[in-house]
């Protein structure tokens, strides 16, 4: 198979981690007979210091034709002016708005060999297996907002449509089909009018088009305390953008770490953009301490999701499981003791894909 990259290495630690999956993916390419071609473009801090926009139009015209879009991390101190005309982040959320990528993805999966990695007791997180769908292009983060002229008063609008609605479950709910067969929708329908619209749609959508799938509603509170207490309770969880943001971080110390949780954000036609949930983590950016798996799990998803290569995928998933049965760490997930490097780790995984 001919596939397209595009890496979009970004800030802080994003170039590290994803010139490690791009190592993991050149390994998989001549492993099983594929021809990847890459081509890197900027976003983000490093954009807007070369071009003065966080989102150059050679990055998304590349990114449109692109079969698939792995970023490293956007953002920074450098970049934080509260004043700033634009910020760094403003490029991925641009970019997901005109990809049309409205579904993000995210795994929670309690990897057993990091168990005690996790700030949880074992006999709560062991066999966690749980997948976030995010509403990514609407909601509170695109909606209307204003500062009065005072700076005294600020307004952001959480607004959602029907069809944003309907879309988001009905990819969700064939997921949790094809998986435990339980959907779960985090809303706050007690309080905010936008949530009492998002459960009337998606409860018609399950009741008409679902049946069979298990349903339940959940408050978003309630969300937040059985996340860290039943966690094994929840199958696939479908909600909002600003929800879905808070949840799925609280949801990393499952695993015990960010650096082992990648995504995929997916549209209905354009290609997939993958990414670790980290950020930039600019304080150990350039010093061979960032945690690669997260972004090399997020290849494996755009193996499987945009090009529909599961056996590679798989393969990719298998070597981090055999890098973590060797007992490597690096900083993040080392309950103790010694732990190696972004390059190390990156070059063991690498090793496992082509064994």
């Amino acid at each position: 198979m001919k596939a397209s990259f595009v890496l979009l290495p970004g800030d802080g630690i994003g170039p590290e981690v994803t010139a490690v999956a791009h190592q993991v993916l050149r390994v998989v390419a001549s492993r099983f007979g594929h021809e990847f071609e890459f081509d890197h473009h900027p976003i983000g801090g490093n954009a807007i210091d070369d071009f003065g926009d966080p989102l150059p139009t050679s990055t998304l015209e590349a990114c449109r034709v692109a079969d698939a879009v792995i970023l490293g991390a956007v953002g920074g101190p450098k970049w934080d002016d509260p004043d700033a005309k634009t910020r760094p982040e403003a490029g991925l959320l641009s970019l997901r708005k005109k990809l049309g990528l409205f579904a993000n993805l995210r795994p929670i999966t309690a990897h057993h060999q990091l168990l005690s990695a996790s700030p949880l007791r074992r006999d709560l997180i062991e066999g966690v297996d749980i997948l976030f769908f995010r509403e990514l292009t609407g909601g509170i983060y695109f909606g209307p907002s204003s500062l009065s002229q005072d700076g005294m008063v600020a307004t952001s609008v959480m607004e959602y449509s029907v069809p944003e609605i309907e879309r988001i479950v009905r990819m969700a709910a064939p997921a949790a089909r094809n998986r435990r067969n339980k959907l779960t929708s985090v809303d706050k329908a007690n309080v905010l009018e936008v949530s009492r619209l998002w459960r009337r749609v998606a409860a018609r959508i399950m009741e008409d088009e679902f049946p069979d799938v298990e349903y339940e509603v959940v408050l978003v509170d309630a969300m937040a305390m059985h996340l860290i207490s039943r966690p094994r309770d929840f199958d696939v969880v479908v909600t909002g953008n600003l929800f879905g943001d808070i949840l799925t971080d609280e949801g990393s110390m499952l695993p015990g770490s960010l650096g082992m949780l990648p995504s995929a954000s997916l549209g209905e036609d354009q290609p997939g953009l993958y990414e670790p949930i980290h950020g930039s983590a600019p304080d150990i950016a350039g010093k061979d301490q960032a945690n690669p798996l997260a972004t090399i799990l997020a290849a494996a998803m755009a193996l499987r999701h945009s090009l529909g290569l599961d056996a590679e995928a798989r393969a990719v998933e298998t070597a981090v499981d055999m890098v973590l049965d060797a007992g490597m760490r690096t900083r993040d997930i080392a309950a103790a003791g010694e732990f190696v490097g972004t390059a190390a780790m990156g070059d063991a995984v690498a090793g496992a894909v082509e064994s």
